[in-house]
């Protein structure tokens, strides 16, 4: 299944999310992309098959995944610190794929009825969920 992770400013959340689908998922293909350089290589250091950096790559690859996983900013446009565009946030929300979206609550956008959590479990229940969506697929 191709996965996309979209992450921007340090990449740590890509990070650790490639990390654990690789462990999970060891044939999984995942492409990551980085708002900006750093992002993409520290995806790239968590397992990532491929990486690419910029709006032109969120589009592009948005476009193809199956399941598109990130912060909540990746469908807000002007979050991460100006970091998500608008062309990019509109590529993710219509993309056909089940975006799995991790509240980070660190774009001013905060999701009612969403507990506060530590990064740790979010990676966790959202690798689970995508697990759970390759089992119902195969």
């Amino acid at each position: 299944m191709d996965i996309l992770i979209i992450d921007g400013q340090g990449g740590n959340l890509g990070r650790q999310l490639a990390k654990r689908l690789k462990e999970a998922l060891p044939r999984a293909d995942i492409t990551a992309v980085g708002t900006n350089s750093t992002a993409t290589e520290n995806m790239l250091k968590g397992g990532a098959d491929r990486a690419a950096t910029g709006e032109n790559a969120v589009i592009v690859n948005a476009r193809r995944a199956k399941v598109i996983v990130g912060p909540l900013g990746i469908v807000i446009a002007d979050a991460l610190l100006g970091e998500v565009t608008p062309a990019m946030a509109r590529a993710v929300g219509q993309s056909d794929a089940v975006r799995i979206l991790i509240p980070m609550n660190r774009c001013e956008t905060l999701v009612a009825g969403v507990a506060e959590r530590p990064m740790g479990e979010l990676i966790e229940d959202a690798v689970g969920r995508i697990v759970g969506l390759l089992q119902k697929a195969d």
